[in-house]
């Protein structure tokens, strides 16, 4: 399976493909974690100047905090570019409660202080530079922000517009939605890039490829999160009926 995997990664790497794991139960997780960071040390050179592999965090867990601030360090200190994938998480329904935020606006905050923190490329009060490194010292960090979640996506815009009105240095970023779902987050996503300049910043519409058995555990799971998903429906409904409001009065404007 090793060899496989190497074999993966070096036919991605020639072409500069990234390659985003998505995070298991947390059960799993330390394993994942373990040889996703091995393979960031392998790929993500400074000399290449991009990350190849990243590693997931799922920000409904207590403990990410602290691991991305693990894991932000020793990238500093081997020297080599962190991958830094966010979400939410999936498992909600089977992991350990006691390891999950009590509510979901403890959730919603991990995440954007999460996020806060590698776009910024700084250690904050909640995401803390460990001992073993100097508060001034922060990984060269590329991002992928998955998420449907339109208050986290303004917040990292914000963020991103005063960085470049202040002319700083911006980190890789990638904003992420699944395909069929929150596509006016994407829309809006692609508009801004356009009108902002923001080069550094792409918006990315993920999909499963194969047949259905291939692609049925992760088809299955989307079907899970779209019952969650009807939250967002009147959010997308609204969005929708403005879209259609505008190309109606830009016909009849034009007539």
């Amino acid at each position: 399976m090793h060899a496989a995997i190497i074999e993966a990664c070096d036919a991605a790497a020639v072409k500069n493909v990234a390659l985003l794991p998505g995070a298991e139960e947390e059960a799993t997780n330390p394993g994942l974690e373990k040889w996703t960071l091995e393979l960031q040390k392998r790929y993500n050179t400074l000399e290449r100047g991009r990350a190849i592999m990243y590693t997931t965090y799922q920000c409904y867990l207590k403990s990410i905090p602290d691991r991305l601030a693990a894991h932000l360090a020793k990238a500093r200190e081997e020297g080599y570019i962190a991958g830094v994938k966010l979400v939410r998480g999936a498992y909600l329904a089977s992991e350990p409660r006691h390891l999950i935020w009590e509510t979901k606006e403890g959730t919603d905050a991990c995440y954007d202080n999460c996020t806060e923190a590698v776009l910024k490329r700084q250690w904050t009060p909640f995401v803390k530079a460990p001992a073993s490194i100097s508060a001034s010292s922060f990984p060269e960090v590329d991002i992928f922000l998955a998420t449907h979640n339109h208050a986290s996506v303004r917040k990292a815009q914000a963020i991103r517009n005063v960085q470049g009105v202040a002319g700083e240095k911006l980190p890789r970023l990638a904003y992420a939605q699944l395909q069929g779902m929150a596509d006016e987050i994407s829309q809006e996503l692609v508009q801004e890039g356009k009108t902002k300049g923001d080069k550094e910043a792409r918006a990315i519409k993920c999909m499963t490829w194969g047949t259905t058995t291939e692609c049925l555990n992760f088809l299955l799971r989307r079907a899970s999160e779209n019952r969650e998903a009807a939250m967002r429906t009147e959010d997308t409904r609204k969005a929708m009926g403005k879209e259609l409001w505008r190309r109606i009065k830009r016909v009849f404007g034009s007539s």
